[in-house]
């Protein structure tokens, strides 16, 4: 079992439950490289302040990355003993470079480290989500490019409401994964300040060079207050309220593909490999990768509430609470990346089933908001017009009629502002392209967005 500096301070061993409770290497290892990354800085700030020597940051420097290869060739033996990532680098590296390694510890304490550790994983994590929500932005776009002559139905309370571009509906989702996308990046920039020489809680009494280690690792500041750099985990609690959203618009996006997928809707076909069959019912495909994209949505919200809590009643300064806050972050960031990932392939392979959709597509009254706008063009006052054309509509479900299969007789009779030009407003596809409002879900504002985002994704 290795021996922690610290354990001099206090009498006998520790209790073998204690060793195993307390530890956190089974977590935080995924940390290594990050750890090592710090180090390395942290030792060459130590030797250009004279803290250590340039024959012991050469010894040092060696050893880290020696130990960083081990690990990645899964030679390296992770002691649970050693309770961290951090401390069973430093006691491989001890065993590499003898005194020099333990000298490396000199200024810096692990609460700083791994406040450090997790701030330098964040960001490229960060990095990789937002890559995987342009790719699926990307699929998206395709599909939209493909039906953007394809009229369907928005709906408002799961109830047929106003006829749209298929384009547009597709587009809805990459406006919504877009401000994911920002709230990522925003939530990289707010963390992307140094902790390191915050030490345990106060700072150090040494000549540390803050700045230097900043500059080597990206940053791009350092943290103004020590007490407020060890124990922030603000910038953790907002990462995973940002996975927390992108699982709640997967799991918007998925609820729609289950339902339009299923035979009462046949919106949609989803491509076999992202499906399942029954174990029993030989002619069911299940949408089941769908189905857990919704259900892992609820892990998501569960690290988030629990990340909070662990932050509601911490006293000043670090506390071992702490240690908890990767087990929700790891947990989140793994749970809306793969999301992401089978969210991509399943926007790939969809097809929607435009005849089927078309086929019925007057159903339901859909027009009825384009006439009542019809009527205002004649001059009609807006609330006129909707009690005129919700008496149309009641007409029309009693004579088993649509809109538009009203003779002008019974127009006449409804307003005598309505001519023959009435039926140019009314049909799905007549108002899908009647549109004009900048940003609607028509199919001349669909088209203009595709062309938008096409320039906006190639630039990334």
């Amino acid at each position: 079992m290795a021996k922690k500096s610290w354990e001099k301070r206090l009498g006998g061993k520790p209790d073998e439950r204690m060793v195993d409770f307390v530890e956190s290497l089974s977590v935080d290892e995924r940390l290594y490289k990050y750890d090592i990354a710090g180090s390395i800085a942290h030792a060459q700030m130590l030797a250009e302040q004279k803290l250590i020597t340039k024959a012991e940051f050469a010894a040092i420097k060696k050893g880290l990355i020696e130990i960083a290869g081990e690990i990645e060739a899964g030679k390296f033996k992770f002691d649970k003993s050693c309770e961290d990532i951090h401390m069973a680098i430093e006691a491989a590296l001890v065993k590499k470079a003898g005194e020099a390694g333990k000298k490396l510890h000199t200024g810096r304490s692990r609460n700083d480290q791994v406040a450090l550790d997790i701030r330098l994983w964040l960001r490229d994590e960060i990095e990789m989500m937002c890559g995987m929500i342009t790719n699926l932005q990307k699929a998206l776009l395709e599909q939209a490019g493909k039906y953007v002559n394809n009229v369907m139905c928005a709906y408002t309370h799961v109830q047929r409401a106003q006829p749209i571009s298929i384009a547009g509906y597709l587009l809805s989702f990459v406006e919504q994964f877009e401000r994911d996308r920002i709230r990522l990046i925003n939530c990289s920039n707010i963390m992307n300040v140094s902790p390191l020489g915050s030490g345990a809680v106060a700072g150090s009494t040494l000549g540390l060079d803050r700045a230097s280690t900043c500059k080597e690792l990206g940053f791009e500041g350092i943290s103004r207050n020590s007490l407020d750099a060890v124990s922030d985990r603000d910038f953790a609690a907002e990462f995973i309220f940002d996975c927390s959203l992108i699982m709640a618009h997967l799991s918007r996006l998925a609820e729609d593909l289950i339902m339009y997928s299923s035979t009462e809707f046949s919106f949609i076909k989803i491509d076999d490999c992202f499906c399942t069959s029954s174990s029993m019912m030989p002619q069911k495909k299940n949408p089941d990768a769908l189905e857990l994209i919704r259900g892992k949505c609820g892990t998501v919200y569960g690290a988030l509430v629990a990340m909070l809590t662990i932050l509601k009643a911490q006293p000043s300064g670090y506390n071992r609470d702490l240690q908890e806050d990767k087990t929700h972050i790891f947990s989140a960031a793994d749970t809306a990346s793969a999301s992401l990932l089978m969210a991509e392939g399943i926007i790939g392979g969809v097809s929607f089933n435009t005849e089927k959709i078309a086929a019925e597509l007057d159903d339901g009254f859909v027009d009825a908001t384009a006439l009542a706008e019809y009527l205002v063009l004649k001059g009609i006052a807006f609330r006129e017009a909707h009690g005129i054309v919700g008496q149309l509509v009641a007409k029309c479900e009693k004579a088993d009629k649509k809109l538009s299969e009203l003779d002008m007789a019974e127009y006449k009779a409804a307003c005598a502002k309505i001519d023959k030009d009435v039926y140019k407003s009314l049909g799905a596809a007549n108002v899908a392209k009647s549109y004009m409002t900048e940003g609607s879900a028509g199919i001349s504002e669909s088209r203009k967005k595709i062309t938008f985002w096409k320039k906006q994704l190639e630039k990334r």
